[in-house]
């Protein structure tokens, strides 16, 4: 009797995006190769590796040396001679020109991605950008570089990330808090102003909470969380109840304190996504972006945006616009997003 050789399996690279947010959506792309034998390891910037580093289905992951825009040739073709020869495919998740080069310097022989900055050279295998009008949200878009399709009456999977009960009793211990016994805000968003719910309103819902609160964020926003806690104070906040932990914990901590809150409030950002794929109940307020294009992909979420408020007038016909700052100047779809909305979720 004979048996057929064994076919080693795929063994691939996936260059991750360069946002948190955008991270969380790749990962049931990432379970569809996982699911079908494929050996993934994730090549992102140091700042987004602990999302990989929660997901089951990554194997390794290698933090790229490179700075956030920057083209470091130099150091792309040092790290392409390091991993020659270790993969069989590559996954190229952003658009960008520089992100192609190094599965191409490293010779890796198929190499997948969607049309972008002059890249028909670059990539062996290339899906068209839809155009922005059409574009399906971003967990399809991503999940098509699987081959897989999905119909337009089919659900969108819902991202998943795994934090550990040690991972989460240290950081409880750590940052002296209960499980399920605080909320967490998160009052950032790295785009702009035009996503981000004004700090009056995050004041007035923290101290109106029955629950401490804890407001995380990157050292960027470490003054916004600080007037929010200011605020709250002056709203009547006892001393202690709102406190800001904005650039004080790393990201794998900030993950582990949002898995065991009792709730998550926050903006469409990156730890809105977070939140969604770990599945803890969460009310996610959107402005100038769209749920359509970016939903919290998690049953317990509630979403808030005034352009689906058929009782809101006058209708937000310019929403939703993608940018950074209103350019009406009146931030309407966030100012008029009342903090009792919230509560009502409570």
């Amino acid at each position: 009797m004979t048996t057929s050789p064994r076919v080693a399996p795929r063994r691939s690279l996936v260059i991750a995006p360069q946002w948190i947010g955008d991270a969380v959506m790749t990962e049931p792309l990432l379970r569809a190769l996982h699911s079908r034998g494929e050996q993934i390891t994730v090549a992102a910037l140091a700042h987004i590796v602990p999302v990989y580093r929660a997901m089951p289905g990554v194997l390794a992951a290698i933090e790229l040396p490179f700075a956030h825009g920057r083209l470091d040739l130099r150091a792309r073709r040092q790290l392409a001679q390091a991993i020659r020869g270790q993969f069989d495919a590559a996954y190229v998740l952003p658009n960008s020109l520089k992100s192609a080069l190094l599965p191409l310097l490293a010779g890796i022989p198929e190499r997948l991605g969607y049309l972008g900055e002059a890249r028909v050279g670059l990539l062996t295998h290339r899906l068209k950008n839809p155009p922005k009008d059409r574009r399906p949200p971003m967990v399809a878009l991503y999940l098509a570089l699987s081959g897989q399709t999905l119909a337009t009456h089919e659900s969108l999977p819902q991202p998943r990330l795994r934090v550990t009960d040690a991972a989460q009793r240290a950081a409880l211990a750590a940052y002296e808090l209960p499980a399920q016994g605080f909320r967490v805000f998160a009052p950032g968003a790295e785009y702009g102003p035009a996503k981000r719910w004004p700090a009056s309103h995050y004041a007035a819902l923290a101290a109106a909470s029955n629950l401490p609160v804890r407001l995380l964020g990157s050292g960027k926003e470490a003054d916004l969380c600080a007037d929010i806690v200011a605020q709250a104070l002056a709203l009547g906040a006892p001393a202690g109840h709102v406190q800001s932990l904005a650039g004080a914990t790393p990201l794998a901590d900030a993950m582990a304190l949002i898995a065991t809150c009792a709730s998550l409030v926050s903006n469409d950002s990156g730890l809105m996504h977070v939140g969604a794929a770990l599945g803890v109940p969460q009310v996610a307020l959107f402005g100038s972006s769209s749920p359509e294009h970016t939903p919290p992909l998690n049953p317990r979420a509630q979403v808030l945006w005034l352009k689906q408020d058929a009782t809101y007038t006058p209708a937000l016909d310019c929403a939703p616009c993608f940018e950074r700052e209103c350019p009406l100047g009146h931030t309407r779809c966030l100012n008029d997003l009342a903090p009792t909305k919230v509560l009502s979720f409570w």
